[in-house]
Parts: structure tokens; sequence; C-alpha cells
């Protein structure tokens, strides 16, 4: 039986100013748009969203700035029923904001996205000083690094001392120390950021990245106190590796990707609620590939998380052996 899991996103708000295009431009070029449109962004927020339409108990903290932006990005978020009691509006600096290009193509559907952190660079880890304590009430804790880097290693501090399970999703990649290494019970960048922290080659083979190539990868995270290596490998898949060997999970196909802007906050998510929900490893993925496939359909960051009915009528439709649908009912009481 599964349970409604409580999860603490310490994260990053945006919003994201979308511009479409046929071609992206070149060097001191211009090129005209095929639409415009604005969404509520920010990984943390997308990622608390993601796990609150999934049902989980979440709870957000972070910082927009006293502006139209900050107030649209709170009201998303809130709408999908995250807690946002720690997160605060700071009266100078504005909300973040992102800038993404979606390049759409007969080829297929790519983005470019530039990220102004704003507010969000405004948290300082004395404002996470309630966790110290507070921390224990969750059954796990997300973190990104689209916030000063202190603040996400103090987080990951007082959750590890607290013995509650931390889930690192290194992106944007920067570099990342061993202190926070060390609390990672779960890491989950995708295949070139894993590359580059780790500074080992994820190879291309016939089947997608070869698979020595994740175990050596694997091994240097391991090494360094990471439990879990989590690797998302866009069309390929994905792959979990750890101390119960490796998983790895195919793409699930859809009719058509529009928009692949949160796929990853949506994989992380849906990852992170499964597994603290009860569900196996392989369950958890599975859960994850289904959510994130319905993501990169639409348009926009946080319009594009789907619901847990959703979900679910997806796993029914591509006849899911690993995840049975029914079983994720008690998500949705």
């Amino acid at each position: 039986m599964l349970k409604r899991p409580h999860i603490l996103v310490v994260g990053s708000f945006m919003m994201d100013l979308i511009a479409t295009t046929e071609r992206a431009p070149g060097s001191g070029e211009t090129v005209a748009g095929t639409g415009f449109r604005t969404a509520s962004g920010g990984k943390g927020a997308n990622q608390a969203v993601q796990c609150a339409r999934l049902g989980a108990h979440v709870t957000m903290a972070g910082r927009v700035g006293d502006d139209a932006f900050g107030r649209e990005a709170l009201q998303s978020v809130r709408t999908a029923g995250v807690d946002l009691s720690r997160v605060t509006a700071d009266p100078s600096a504005p909300t973040g904001v992102a800038h993404i290009l979606v390049e759409d193509t007969p080829q297929g559907v790519q983005n470019r996205i530039t990220i102004v952190p704003g507010a969000n660079f405004t948290l300082t880890p004395a404002d996470l000083a309630w966790m110290e304590d507070g921390v224990r009430a969750f059954d796990m804790v997300l973190l990104q690094f689209e916030l000063p880097m202190d603040v996400v290693e103090t987080a990951a501090g007082w959750a590890h001392a607290a013995g509650v399970p931390v889930m690192v999703n290194p992106a944007p990649a920067a570099p990342i120390s061993d202190r926070l290494l060390a609390c990672a019970d779960y890491l989950s960048p995708n295949e070139h950021e894993a590359a580059l922290l780790s500074g080992l080659p994820l190879r291309a083979g016939p089947a997608g990245v070869e698979a020595a190539d994740l175990e050596r990868v694997a091994a240097w995270f391991r090494a360094r106190g990471v439990k879990e290596l989590l690797v998302t490998l866009g069309e390929n898949g994905a792959a979990l590796a750890g101390t119960q060997g490796m998983l790895r999970v195919p793409c699930v196909p859809m009719e058509r990707v529009a928009d692949p802007t949160a796929a990853g906050d949506s994989f992380v998510g849906a990852f992170c609620t499964g597994l603290c929900a009860g569900l196996e490893r392989e369950a958890a993925l599975a859960l994850a590939s289904h959510t994130a496939a319905l993501t990169v359909s639409r348009m926009g960051a946080q319009p594009s998380l789907p619901t847990l009915g959703e979900v679910q009528t997806l796993l029914r439709e591509r006849g899911c052996r690993s995840v049975d649908p029914a079983a994720l009912d008690p998500l949705a009481e």
C-alpha cells in the first residue's frame, strides 16, 4: 500500500519567456519567431509542482521578487497545492527569469535557455536555519543548482545530518564539492552533466550510452559518497546505478515532442514521489518515464506537468508492466 509522501523542495522560481522559431539565429542575426508565451518555471518550482500533481504533500523553500512575475510564479505553485510558508519575497531583487528559445524544425525540437537568477540568489543559508529541526518532517529533500551553492550545501547538510534522503539535481551544471556529494543519496544529472562533473566520457554505442561508461561514472560518484546515480539520457531513456546494480528504462515515445523544457524536472519529481510513496526502483523509474513523456508533448514548463490521473491513463494505454496504474490510487486520496 502506497502512502502520500512529504517532500521538501529547496529551489528556484523563474518566469519563463518562451519564443518559438523555425531556426535559431546566428551571431548578430535576427530571425522572425513563430510564437511567444510566458509560463511559470524554475527548476525547483517545476519539481515541486510535479511532485504535488502526483499526490505528494510538498513544501517549498525559496525566494521571489516583490513584483508581478513573483506573484504569478507563487500563484502557479500554490494552485498545485504546494505549501509556500517557507518562501519569501525580496523587496529589492526581481523575480528570476529564463529566456527560452524553442527551435521547432522538421528534424525535431530543441531548446536554448538563458537564466537570470534575480531574487533566487538572495536566499542565504541563514534563511534555512529552521531545517536543523524541521527537516525531520520530510521523507526527502530535493535540491538543484539555480540557488547559491552555499545554500544548496547547507540544505543538504541539515537533511543528511537528520537522516533524511537527499536528491541533488546538478543543473545547470556547476562545480560540485565533495561535501555536497557526500550528502547526496541520489544525484540526477543528464548525460552531459554527468560527464562534465566526473571528467569521464559517456560514449554513444548502438543502444545509446555504453553501459561500461555508465558504470565507471557511477563508481566515480559512489567513491565520493553518492549512493544512487540517476542519469537521464534523452531519447535513450534513463539509467539508475547504485548498490543494487544498474537499471535502464527506455524513453516513452510520444506522437509529437512540443517542448523539452522541464522534462528533466518532471522526471526527477516523479521518480522521487514514486520512491518516497513506496514504489520499488524499477516502478519509480517507469512512473518517471511516463510522466516526462507527457511533459515533452506540451508547451511550457509548469503548464506541461501532468496530473496523477493523466499519468495513470498513459500507463494503461502503453500497457506498462513495471507499475500498476491502479496501485497509484492512494496518492490521489
